[in-house]
């Protein structure tokens, strides 16, 4: 029986995963940023740009939207440390999506790189 680990791994061995050092030009070229993470993961901090769409509607999400339907997008995806990412940029592989690269490490290793994140601002009460 495989593990969510063995799926991870082998999901890696199929995509385009980038190392953060380049993962601010691969944005930059993308036409799509996705965040795979959870509501409340994306709610905390995400990175400038990001579209959420959980991993586990990600499918779903892009098929009910005639703007992301391209299968010639260019989609640069993130998760918290990349292995919901690789099996995202698999699912994206297995829809026709050409161009999909993932950031090694996710979203940890970004902030870990100290890299500029969106978190969202809370009212003063003054």
């Amino acid at each position: 029986m495989k593990t969510a680990h063995d799926l991870v791994a082998a999901a890696k061995a199929r995509i385009a995963e980038i190392p953060v050092a380049e993962a601010e030009q691969a944005i930059l070229d993308a036409d799509v940023l996705l965040d795979v993470r959870e509501a409340d993961e994306y709610a905390a901090g995400h990175l400038s740009g990001a579209i959420h769409a959980s991993r586990g509607l990600l499918e779903f999400k892009l098929s009910a939207s005639p703007e992301l339907s391209s299968r010639d997008l260019r989609i640069v995806l993130y998760c918290k440390t990349s292995g919901r990412a690789a099996l995202a940029a698999c699912a994206l592989h297995d829809m026709g999506y050409l161009q999909v690269k993932s950031i090694a490490g996710g979203f940890d290793a970004w902030v870990a790189a100290g890299k500029p994140v969106v978190k969202p601002s809370l009212p003063a009460f003054e």
